[in-house]
């Protein structure tokens, strides 16, 4: 009897294949990271091949470090980075394979915010267009690549990609699409008037089949089977938005439960037996049709320190994280310390925000600055937070999973700044367990989501607010306030006249 579950965390940056058993200990773990590429500013593209490429390996590699045959296997799940936008022709081909830190649609997605557009779109979707949504993306195409438009035969998200890669089916699940803004909530459901909004009327044939997250999506295929070494016919679930799959891995699935995810996006979100009527608030529906998260979330988290080590650190390894924990640890907070604006790829309110340091002098160093980035990260989520809690999304205590929860110092700074009892699950792994715990259920081993999380998930450890620095935590975080409100807008009157000047040069 087939006894292992596998997951498939498809990031912006980094695909994961995870094995677990029943009892949710992992077995093994196989991880690469994509290639991503940047033709233009604020464009970032990843090739779409080369994301099935990289998925079917790391799935061989993970059964090979467990030493488990593919016949072993009862189900595979997926989860993948919600948004961004991928385009296969008719021929099922790849065409354009777009990421969701990408900001080429900042205008239009202002644009249709601002005016009778965003008004439509709001009560029928429970969001607002911003430039990485997969519909506005697909707006975009339509507007500014009518050749490639004319050319798509499907509009997919990452994980979809390797489901239909695995299965041979054009799927999604309703968290995913209900979380890019294309479905009608809370009737889930596709909806012209809604594809009217964004003037994508004639695109609803793109759009893929609905299949619930736990549902079996379709069956590896002999093709597929001989690429990732699992066994043909291997019920594949049809998978989460990985911030829903976090959430479940976390533990995370009752109404009035919190779960933040700190990774290359700052998520931020509160489970709700009904959306909340607030058109600041971005919703998704989940596994359940009386499940929605109420949403804050940027592009703001864990990827400032990404980009901390590729660009500063000595070493581009593993360690160098290590390293970065470490230097955080031995800053005592103090009010000269600098401030670090989390903006290296935008804003949720402001599309002209840009990253900075802020209040560096000569006797700071690295372990400032890392420290500095740490902690402005987290003042953003709290920021997000805020609105939520304003807007009713109230929470006693919150799971924090992604790159972030694996330093003790970022989870201390998560419980003493958002101000609640933090907790971290035991498996690190999040959004592989709990697109692991949906395959679960697609392949018969637990009745519903809710019971695989019971059998699955353990916290490992909670880190409870402290209040020796309360008073410096919130000066330092009206500071952060104010400047996160001041900044966006010099950048944005920089870059207008700056553009009005190099327009009037060329001119002349």
């Amino acid at each position: 009897m087939s006894r292992y579950l596998l997951g498939i965390d498809a990031g912006n940056t980094v695909v994961k294949a995870v094995l677990f058993d029943r009892d949710g200990i992992m077995l093994a773990r196989a991880a690469t990271n994509g290639a991503s590429s940047q033709p233009a500013p604020g464009h970032v593209e990843r090739d779409i091949a080369d994301l099935w490429r990289n998925a079917a390996a790391v799935i061989r590699e993970c059964l090979r470090q467990a030493g488990v045959e593919g016949r072993d296997v009862a189900a595979v799940g997926t989860a993948g980075h919600g948004n961004g936008l991928y385009l296969l022709d008719r021929d099922r081909r790849p065409l354009l394979g777009i990421q969701s830190i990408d900001n080429r649609a900042a205008a239009l997605a202002s644009s249709m915010r601002g005016g009778e557009t965003g008004d439509h779109l709001y009560p029928m979707c429970l969001q607002r267009p911003w430039p990485a949504q997969t519909a506005t993306l697909l707006a975009w195409v339509k507007q500014n690549r009518p050749d490639l438009y004319a050319k798509t035969g499907t509009a997919l998200l990452s994980k979809d990609v390797i489901t239909l890669m695995l299965t041979g089916n054009r799927v999604s699940d309703y968290s995913d699409m209900s979380g890019c803004g294309l479905l009608r909530l809370p009737e889930r459901r596709y909806d012209r008037k809604l594809l009217e909004a964004y003037d994508l009327a004639d695109a609803e044939a793109m759009l893929p089949a609905l299949v619930e997250s736990e549902a079996i999506a379709g069956h590896v295929t002999g093709e597929a089977a001989q690429a990732t070494g699992l066994a043909a016919g291997t019920p594949v679930a049809a998978g989460f938005f990985d911030i829903i799959a976090s959430m479940i891995g976390s533990g995370v699935h009752a109404p009035g439960q919190a779960a933040i995810v700190a990774g290359t996006w700052g998520i931020n979100q509160v489970v709700r037996e009904t959306p909340l009527v607030d058109e600041r608030i971005f919703h998704a529906s989940t596994w359940r049709a009386d499940r929605y998260v109420a949403v804050e979330s940027s592009a703001t988290s864990a990827v400032n320190l990404e980009w901390f080590v590729r660009e500063l650190a000595p070493t581009h390894d593993a360690s160098a994280f290590e390293d970065c924990n470490r230097l955080v640890e031995q800053v005592r907070p103090a009010a000269e310390n600098p401030l670090f604006l989390p903006f290296l790829y935008g804003s949720a309110t402001h599309a002209d925000a840009r990253g900075a340091f802020v209040g560096l002098s000569g006797w700071h160093g690295r372990a400032e600055m890392l420290s500095a980035l740490y902690e402005g990260v987290v003042f953003e989520h709290r920021r997000h937070i805020d609105r939520l809690k304003a807007a009713g999304a109230a929470f006693e205590t919150a799971a924090l999973s992604g790159g972030g929860s694996r330093s003790a110092a970022w989870c201390q700074m998560f419980a003493d700044i958002v101000g609640v009892p933090v907790t971290v699950a035991e498996c690190q792994e999040t959004g592989a367990l709990g697109a692991a715990i949906g395959a679960g259920v697609a392949g018969g081993m637990f009745g519903s989501i809710e019971a695989g999380v019971s059998t699955m998930v353990r916290t490992s450890r909670v880190h409870a607010p402290q209040a020796e620095h309360r008073y410096l935590i919130e000066a330092r975080y009206r500071l952060y306030r104010s400047l996160g409100e001041a900044m966006p807008a010099q950048w944005h009157g920089y870059l207008r006249d700056s553009g009005t000047h190099e327009r009037s040069q060329a001119g002349q």
